[in-house]
């Protein structure tokens, strides 16, 4: 494993109040200029409360790219622009949100941030013909059925729990429970986690819930720390999943937290403190902090040309890679830039390699990668990968 300085959060996490958050179009341009020299996205996302982080984070990472982009003279590509409206994580505040961006007619909804807000905006994409790309979220039911107007960057929640699954058992930790959000988020990954324990004749120990945007974790502790399992594998934001494991600590829990990537691992590195030692959180973008991919030196690079502005994380990391990946179908779209050519230049890619990241999309296939690995919270400010 090799380590690297989680830096210090440096972005405002004030609260905005809920009218002015879902009424305004946050540096909203006119959005029905879409043109040949520029393309609008729409972001519904959490920008406040208690997943706030994976929505500046992600918006952070992409706004990076696609403004030094912008900035290239001679790219013979279209400005690309974001506009972004508060969501709270809250589905019915992401719908009103999609319809007004759909509305506004936005070349694609970009960047969505979980599942439960992601299952609604999904269908109202696709009864707007509006593609719908890369969503922070590695729920199966976006992805199947098959949707062509879905395009997915990041591996599965079934590929994430089936690699915390196989490190479980391998360990011998075979005693497994599993403390969810309960939600569409979180009973994703609580099928997955019983999908991969099932192919090992295994079932949880013992499972238990947590609210949406609640951190009320009194009866989920109680009832998993009687069961008394060697490992709680966790499927909800950073605020409850930190409040999950402070709560179990103090009430004897002594065996190990596995996370999956939407937690958001430098946010609960933050929530955690000294605390975080030995939590794992399985991520599905190559480190931010081991320089050893290309992609990773390319974004740091990024990062310092655009004034050390953006933290050096995995959730911005993924909103940098998604916006790269956006830009490739740009170029490959031909001269005419329309919603079909993009989508036809982003089936165009076939395998290819950013920096190292291996991605992959065709006709049929629009989950463009599988990559998943393990990272630990070292209690000091750290991440190892």
């Amino acid at each position: 494993m090799t380590s690297s300085h989680l830096p210090v959060s440096g972005l405002s996490r004030r609260s905005f109040s809920r009218l002015v958050a879902s009424a305004a179009l946050v540096g909203a341009p006119s959005l029905r200029a879409q043109s040949s020299n520029r393309i609008v996205l729409g972001q519904s996302a959490a920008f406040t409360g208690a997943a706030a982080q994976l929505g500046i984070q992600f918006n952070a990472g992409a706004q990076l790219y696609f403004d030094q982009l912008n900035a290239q003279g001679g790219s013979n590509l279209p400005r690309v622009e974001i506009v972004k409206l508060d969501d709270g994580y809250e589905p019915d505040r992401c719908a009103e949100n999609t319809s007004k961006l759909l509305d506004q007619d936005v070349f694609a909804l970009f960047g969505y941030i979980g599942t439960p807000t992601s299952v609604v905006a999904l269908p109202l994409a696709t009864k707007g013909n509006t593609p719908f790309f890369a969503p922070f979220t590695g729920a199966m039911g976006l992805r199947q059925p098959f949707n062509r107007l879905a395009f997915h960057l990041r591996a599965s929640y079934n590929d994430e729990t089936a690699l915390i699954v196989k490190q479980l058992t391998n360990l011998g930790l075979n005693k497994v429970a599993v403390f969810y959000q309960n939600d569409a988020y979180g009973r994703a990954g609580l099928d997955g986690v019983n999908l991969a324990l099932s192919e090992r004749n295994l079932t949880p120990v013992a499972v238990a819930t947590v609210e949406r945007n609640s951190v009320d974790v009194a009866k989920a502790v109680a009832a998993i720390n009687a069961a008394q399992p060697q490992a709680v594998v966790q499927i909800s934001a950073y605020k409850s999943c930190a409040a999950y494991i402070r709560a179990a600590r103090q009430a004897g829990y002594g065996g190990t937290f596995f996370n999956v990537s939407f937690v958001g691992t430098q946010a609960l590195a933050d929530e955690l403190g000294k605390e975080g030692a030995g939590v794992v959180v399985s991520q599905v973008v190559p480190s931010p902090y081991n320089a050893s991919k290309p992609i990773t030196r390319e974004f740091r690079d990024a990062i310092a040309r655009g004034g050390d502005k953006v933290q050096a994380n995995f959730s911005s990391m993924e909103g940098y890679l998604a916006a790269r990946l956006f830009a490739e179908g740009l170029r490959r779209a031909g001269s005419r830039i329309t919603r079909d050519s993009w989508i036809n230049g982003l089936e165009s890619i076939g395998d290819q390699s950013f920096g190292g990241f291996s991605v992959s999309l065709g006709p049929r296939d629009h989950v463009a990668s599988r990559f998943v690995e393990l990272s630990m919270l070292t209690g000091d400010g750290k991440v190892r990968t």
